[in-house]
């Protein structure tokens, strides 16, 4: 890991989250738990049986506003990263997704009657069916070719490009919902509880933009390095 980026080995792990409370879910997704005392990132990544230069290359891409790979294979696993990239699915797909929909249930007024309810429960649950399919997408067809490549297998169908050229971003769709509660959902007498998912799903939509950013500018470059090496080894 390049010593001139932010974050260090050197660094203790609690200056990091309290410098980007962000990174909190970084550590999560490497399965990286609190209690850590003071100890630095690499001894807390090491203790738990985390890559500690994927780690660090992870919580500084979120963090600089610059940062592009070097290149170096050395910069991280991509193995690691792949199960860092499964982790967050999880994280979407089985938790923050279906906890945004329970408090949208709970925000407005689903009796039947507010045709604006049930367009917005609606247009979630279309939004959630899509999140799915891309991320199982990349779970069984993207992850399982790298790791392919990794035991040196190429393939004639299938290669990095054809991912990255359809790779759409899956945050889109939530800035619609944000509009349509914004502009169309009639007011209560206590918006709390609609603000407080508001405010959840704009969390969600820059989480999900900084997932397929790490996707797009850490994992594919990496992966597309991998296939190059492979060809020219043939």
């Amino acid at each position: 890991m390049n010593e001139q980026h932010k974050y260090r080995a050197t660094d203790k792990m609690s200056d990091l989250i309290c410098d980007n409370y962000s990174l909190l879910m970084v550590m999560s997704r490497f399965g990286l738990s609190l209690g850590f005392g003071d100890k630095t990132v690499k001894d807390v990544c090491e203790s738990q049986g985390v890559d500690c230069p994927t780690f660090l290359a992870v919580a500084n891409f979120i963090s600089e506003e610059q940062y592009s790979y070097s290149g170096n294979e050395s910069d991280f696993s991509i193995s690691a990263l792949m199960e860092y990239l499964k982790l967050a699915h999880t994280y979407f797909l089985d938790f923050n997704l279906p906890v945004i929909r329970r408090k949208l249930i709970e925000a407005i007024d689903c009796s039947g009657s507010n045709d604006v309810a049930f367009l917005i429960l609606k247009f979630f649950d279309e939004y959630a069916k899509e999140v799915r399919r891309h991320m199982e997408y990349e779970n069984q067809a993207v992850f399982t070719y790298a790791e392919q490549l990794l035991q040196g297998k190429l393939s004639e169908e299938y290669n990095i490009t054809t991912f990255a050229s359809k790779h759409n971003q899956i945050d889109t769709k939530l800035k619609e919902l944000k509009n349509i509660i914004i502009k169309y959902y009639p007011e209560k007498g206590n918006n709390n509880l609609l603000n407080a998912v508001l405010f959840d799903v704009y969390n969600c939509e820059q989480d999900l933009a900084s997932h397929c950013q790490v996707e797009d500018y850490l994992f594919v470059p990496a992966v597309a390095q991998l296939e190059r090496r492979l060809k020219d080894e043939q």
